[in-house]
């Protein structure tokens, strides 16, 4: 198991200024966002790090949904600035930008396929010491403050990929849930479905003691490691606080307890994935961001199309789990019934469609998108998404019931329409 230091507590971000204190940091970098750059959650930390003079320079030009061309830019203004800390403020794409920046400017001889996943890029395992990184999450979805993963759009293959390495996650996670009040209805939304579906995956992924072969070498043991028995038990946990407090968290922006709860929810179901993994929804969500044409969600401040992480995750999720509840029918029947679902007369050669009725319901009640048609794509998109989720393998192979690509494209097609 892996897991960042986290402090958790409303207002804790203005500590932030004593722990590089205490790290003995000269030279912060601090990332964030246009958007967020303006926002109470980069003001906060801005006080902390004057209150204690702390020497910063901040970069606030991260793209949301980074691609390969923002991480290069990120990662020359940290080598430029010779940084020995990162504090980086925002959702999962400022951590995951400044985590590359921090690799690749720890390793300036290093090319920038190196550490990329395989088989898009080398896969080298990270051997070079990096620099300490604070991570204070603005949204409540990705978990990124916990894990060693970082993920981007390669332009030229029109597909998302990433680097995942123990090695690159946060020093410390600040969790303060002061910051989750600025998030606007439908960015609750859809990183709300990140942490579900972070929790359903890893709850359901293929068992760690059945994956293999083992590796050669410590060095060369990847991130995610299959579901096992800890990482079940934050993915449960992760789901219950979903199943209470999404709906509210969404509905209501003044629900304090509903916004700090998923936050905390973020964070556990972080954990939970950043160490089993995660499988077939977010290997088919890659494309369905990768390939995006025109799509525009409410509720975002950007220039170009995007469709949001959490929602290009969760439109597949009732396919997935029909698919794979064939394997392990008693996680998929417990996860229905933790999401709200009376299970006490159900089948268990029924699990996966319980589920899959359950997410139905859940997202139809959520005002989400009816499906991958409705955010601009049509059969005739199919093969060229089923091409981009094949080099996914990092996470498709922990997928609990193996898949061809007849299988992907059916999964796609069922896709299209969910209500």
């Amino acid at each position: 198991m892996a897991i960042s230091n986290i402090r958790y507590g409303e207002g804790v971000t203005k500590e932030v200024g004593m722990d590089l204190q205490n790290l003995g940091a000269r030279r912060v970098c601090l990332m964030t966002d246009k958007n967020l750059s303006q926002l109470p959650p980069v003001n906060a930390v801005l006080n902390s790090l004057a209150k204690y003079g702390i020497n910063f320079q901040m970069y606030d030009n991260v793209r949301v949904e980074p691609t390969d061309q923002s991480f290069l830019d990120a990662i020359e203004f940290a080598k430029k600035g010779e940084f020995d800390a990162y504090v980086a403020v925002g959702g999962g794409s400022v951590m995951d930008t400044c985590k590359a920046a921090n690799l690749y400017a720890s390793s300036p001889g290093s090319d920038f396929l190196d550490y990329v996943n395989a088989p898009i890029g080398q896969g080298r395992p990270v051997t070079v010491p990096l620099k300490p990184l604070i991570a204070v999450p603005t949204t409540a979805g990705t978990g990124s403050e916990t894990t060693g993963v970082a993920i981007f759009d390669f332009k030229e293959l029109k597909v998302k990929t990433g680097i995942a390495s123990r090695a690159i996650k946060p020093t410390l996670g600040i969790v303060d849930p002061l910051h989750t009040l600025s998030m606007p209805e439908r960015i609750v939304a859809n990183s709300g479905f990140d942490v579900l579906c972070h929790a359903l995956e890893s709850y359901t992924a293929l068992p760690y003691n059945m994956r293999s072969p083992c590796p050669s070498d410590p060095i060369h043991r990847p991130a995610y490691q299959g579901s096992n028995p800890i990482s079940d038990v934050w993915a449960l946990h992760a789901l219950r606080i979903v199943a209470k407090y999404l709906k509210r968290a969404i509905r209501n922006p003044e629900d304090r307890e509903a916004r700090a709860n998923m936050h905390l929810a973020s964070a556990f179901a972080g954990i939970g994935f950043g160490n089993a993994g995660v499988h077939l929804c977010h290997g088919m969500s890659y494309p369905i961001s990768g390939l995006v044409k025109t799509y525009k969600p409410k509720d975002y401040n950007v220039d170009h199309a995007l469709v949001p992480h959490g929602l290009s995750v969760v439109l597949t999720s009732p396919a997935v789990f029909a698919f794979t509840a064939e394997i392990c029918p008693e996680r998929h029947l417990e996860a229905a019934e933790i999401l709200g679902a009376d299970v006490r007369t159900a089948r268990i050669k029924d699990a996966g469609l319980v589920l899959a009725d359950t997410l139905r319901k859940f997202l139809f009640e959520l005002d989400v998108d009816d499906g991958l048609a409705a955010i601009g794509y049509s059969k005739a998109d199919i093969p060229a998404l089923v091409k981009g989720t094949l080099p996914q393998e990092r996470v498709t192979k922990l997928s609990p019931r193996p898949q061809t690509e007849e299988d992907l494209s059916s999964l796609f097609e069922e896709s299209m329409k969910l209500y």
